[in-house]
């Protein structure tokens, strides 16, 4: 055997015999406040989180009353990881009644907002939404979603030390999957003819989306549910669709679908499937994890706009 893979030889032993990262005695109790960011901190906390959170699949986080149950369980966490951008109106309230002592990371932190009064692409028609003047959906860019790892992954290393290479690690192989999503993402969207690239959506949630794939979303209801559309609204987005010749309604898992049916039903465009905008699925569903949302959604969008 030559001397360089006699080298070779013995460091690969001594790899081996080194001693794998402890483990902790129990998992980092995690609180995410809805299922999106669950996601993103189960994916960078891997074996060594147990992440709870409080609006679940499928459900609405503009509209979540927290229990006094969810008091406890934000008191027994470690660590909060929560969207800011205001989108959870109800959380400051919920941390000082539960007396919790753990570090609360803002996942958008450093993502750079929409400016929902003065982005030409809204269709909120002068409406306040109670997020002040924030876009707060910004996940729903790949490019913010990296933002919201990494913070998420920093703060994990700050709640527990010892696991930095875990997280690190972790954290590095799921960007690699984020920068593999963007870059299909951005392909699917080439592939459909600029001037059928508008859909109507049940809220304004899809305009970091729109921003960063090109394809334009027009929304009857403002960036939080909470928002009804008024018989006005309904007008406008009508008279826009026969103008714009929009080929295509979607409904929303967190919205009720009556009204994507009934712009649908007065102007011809055909339901072109429901978007997961705010809430993953079930694991049964079509959308359980962040990755198969933005796959789905984009799936869907391309099915309805072809040619």
């Amino acid at each position: 055997m030559s001397f360089a893979r006699t080298i070779l030889a013995a460091l690969a032993l001594l790899a081996a015999a080194a001693p794998a990262p402890a483990q902790p005695a129990e998992p980092l109790k995690v609180m995410a406040s809805f299922s999106i960011l669950a996601d993103f901190t189960r994916a960078v906390g891997g074996a060594r989180v147990a992440v709870d959170q409080l609006v679940g699949p499928d459900a609405d986080a503009h509209v979540f009353t927290p229990a006094p149950a969810d008091a406890k369980r934000v008191a027994a966490a470690r660590l909060v990881v929560v969207n800011g951008l205001g989108f959870e109106g109800w959380l400051d309230r919920l941390v000082r009644t539960a007396g919790s002592k753990a570090p609360v990371v803002v996942a958008s932190r450093g993502v750079t907002p929409r400016r929902a009064a003065s982005d030409g692409h809204r269709h909120d028609h002068g409406h306040k939404h109670g997020h002040g003047d924030a876009d707060p959906h910004a996940w729903q860019s790949v490019a913010n979603a990296k933002v919201y790892v990494a913070n998420i992954r920093d703060a994990l290393i700050k709640a527990d030390p010892d696991g930095r290479g875990a997280y690190e690690a972790n954290a590095q192989a799921y960007l690699a999957e984020l920068d593999a999503l963007d870059r299909a993402l951005k392909d699917a969207a080439g592939r459909i003819a600029p001037e059928r690239r508008k859909v109507i959506a049940t809220h304004d949630a899809f305009g970091y989306f729109a921003d960063a794939y090109g394809i334009q979303f027009i929304a009857p209801v403002g960036v939080s549910t909470e928002q009804e559309a008024s018989a006005r609204d309904v007008a406008r987005i009508i008279t826009q669709i026969r103008r714009d010749k929009v080929p295509a309604v979607f409904m929303e898992n967190i919205s009720d679908p009556r009204l994507a049916r009934r712009i649908a039903d007065e102007t011809g465009a055909k339901i072109g499937g429901t978007l997961y905008s705010d809430a993953l699925t079930g694991a049964d569903g079509p959308a359980p994890t962040y990755l198969a949302m933005m796959r789905h959604n984009m799936r869907v969008l391309t099915e309805a706009l072809a040619d």
